[in-house]
């Protein structure tokens, strides 16, 4: 099911679940304008379906002893599918790297990392990354502060671009 196939009351769903997730059925029905069972079941509906993938707490990882978030821009040596799988897996296995994302150009990857501090980062990345099998390079830029980290989509993006066709 696609984005223009979900309905208003759907998109509305999506929007407040993902300002909100732990709100009860009964405040996200209020807000979305149906009664609370039609709202479950709608719900339900877009767990099933893959729109809605989990719900999660938002945790400050400063606050937790996280001080130090690092990209890091990895090249491999082969972009064979299995390669790429694999080290896909392999990022999945290691706890400090919080996001792989797969690009088009010069970097294979792009990995989002969290470490307690400098030096746990660096014996991860001497001893882990850049060892791995079909590493090739490996660039790291140290955050040094973040503006904006919003989760989810933009869903007056969505809203304005279906009223425009409609």
């Amino acid at each position: 099911m696609s984005a223009t196939r979900l309905d208003e009351i759907d998109r509305k769903i999506l929007a407040e679940l993902q300002a909100d997730g732990r709100m009860t059925n009964v405040e996200l029905a209020k807000r979305v304008g149906i009664s609370a069972p039609p709202c479950l079941r709608r719900v339900r509906t877009l767990e099933e379906s893959g729109f809605i993938r989990g719900y999660h707490a938002e945790v400050d990882a400063r606050e937790l002893g996280f001080e130090v978030q690092v990209f890091a821009m990895v090249g491999l040596q082969s972009q064979a599918e299995a390669d790429l799988s694999a080290f896909e897996a392999r990022c999945r296995a290691w706890p400090l790297v919080r996001e792989c994302h797969m690009l088009n150009g010069e970097v294979d990857f792009i990995l989002k990392c969290v470490a307690p501090d400098l030096s746990t980062f660096q014996r991860f990345l001497t001893e882990e990354l850049t060892a791995a099998d079909n590493v090739g390079s490996v660039k790291t830029s140290l955050v040094i502060r973040g503006a904006k980290d919003d989760p989810g989509v933009p869903f007056e993006v969505l809203e304005a671009r279906l009223n425009k066709s409609a």
